[in-house]
């Protein structure tokens, strides 16, 4: 799937992976005690800076920040732009 988004600079558009919907022992989590989700996949990222090239590529897992990054909504998906330094390790 293309997007028609090309992030600029050091910033990269991520798509969060769905939070847990229960628990390991299997206890159901309300959608009110879910965590926000602190993975996810690298759709679209930015040529970098001068000084600093992109480190992750389209189709790195990454894990980042919990409050990190911009929430958007594309074609009905839930996405987040942030900057290649609020990200925290590729998996």
């Amino acid at each position: 799937m293309s997007l028609n988004i090309k992030p600029l600079a050091d910033r990269v558009l991520i798509e969060p992976v769905a939070a847990e919907t229960k628990t390991a022992s299997g206890i159901i989590i309300p959608d009110n005690a879910k965590e926000k989700p602190q993975q996810g996949k690298v759709m679209a990222v930015g040529k970098g800076t001068k000084d600093e090239p992109m480190t992750v590529k389209v189709g790195d897992t990454v894990l980042y920040g919990k409050y990190s990054g911009t929430e958007l909504k594309l074609e009905g998906k839930d996405y987040l732009m942030m900057r290649e330094s609020d990200i925290l390790a590729i998996i």
